[in-house]
């Protein structure tokens, strides 16, 4: 019996759950003698724990957004980078760049086997106004998903609150968070359409973008027989078709939600964008390529991808 954890809610139509349970329906139709029992909602690890977990071999399998392991791996931060991967179009390509080949030897390397790749389109929204140039920001206490999103906020003049993104309902009920970014899906699954004025949507020209893997400990992987390892892989890819045809669809039905609960929705211009692409230059390419070995390379080979 395989265990399967994320943070994320199950039964719902979440798409990173209905990944991990693709994977577990095809891995049993494989019929060798493969069982995943799935733990969905933070039911078995807190997420930030799931890396270790998986490490160590006390966790076999996670939908895992990467950059939560960037204190570990510094690298990984790579892959919740301001403005790198722009739209679904370009999310794909990286998939198969030397940008990705690297992100994925590192994945190796820490012990972790990745089954299927699925990159999230995300969002910003605010309490107050719409968030479209650096200046929106300014003065707001946002939530962050990652450190490089945190530098860039800051670096536009907002404080930052720490929280996991199943917390960002309750910082913004309560006050102690007036803006939140996270994925599209997040949105809609954790319904902040209740909290929030506006929202700024991906559209052509989003600036976040996450990589949230499906990932197997090498541990758990490299004790099946060769058949069970090809059933795995075989079901991580059908887990990374559907999320592929899924991923924009998670966009639309953010737009539709917030729309239908009366929030504002926003898109940026090509010219908004590249005012925030200044900013994260200053801020989250700099210190990346400041502290991470290689940093300036990795950045420069995904923003290389055409």
């Amino acid at each position: 019996m395989l265990k399967a954890s994320h943070q994320f809610p199950g039964g719902k139509g979440d798409a990173r759950d209905e990944m991990v349970q693709i994977i577990a329906r095809e891995a049993k139709a494989a019929n060798v003698g493969l069982e995943v029992q799935v733990y969905p909602g933070a039911s078995l690890f807190k997420p930030n724990d799931q890396w270790n977990a998986m490490v160590n071999g006390q966790l076999d399998m996670s939908s895992f957004p990467l950059d939560y392991a960037s204190g570990k791996i510094g690298a990984f931060s790579a892959t919740l980078m301001p403005a790198l991967v722009r739209n679904h179009d370009r999310a794909t390509r990286l998939n198969d760049s030397p940008f990705m080949t690297e992100i994925k030897t590192k994945i190796d390397k820490a012990g972790v086997v990745a089954l299927s790749d699925a990159w999230l389109a995300g969002a910003v929204a605010s309490k107050k106004a719409c968030i479209r140039k650096p200046e929106d920001i300014k003065g707001l206490k946002i939530r962050s998903a990652g450190p490089t999103f945190a530098a860039m906020w800051q670096q536009a003049g907002a404080s930052i609150v720490s929280v996991p993104s199943n917390e960002v309902y309750n910082a913004l009920q309560t006050g102690v968070a007036d803006a939140t970014d996270t994925s599209t899906g997040s949105f809609v699954s954790f319904r902040i359409y209740e909290q929030v004025k506006c929202i700024t949507a991906p559209g052509d020209n989003a600036l976040w973008f996450m990589y949230e893997p499906v990932l197997m400990s090498k541990r758990s992987f490299n004790r099946l027989k060769k058949e069970q390892q090809d059933a795995l892989m075989n079901a991580g890819k059908k887990a990374q078709d559907y999320f592929n045809k899924a991923t924009k669809g998670l966009d639309d039905e953010m737009v539709n939600t917030f729309k239908k609960n009366n929030v504002e929705v926003v898109t940026l211009t090509p010219q908004e964008f590249e005012a925030w692409v200044k900013i994260a230059q200053e801020s989250s390419y700099k210190q990346f390529g400041a502290e991470v070995p290689d940093g300036k390379k990795l950045i420069d080979e995904a923003l290389a991808v055409k």
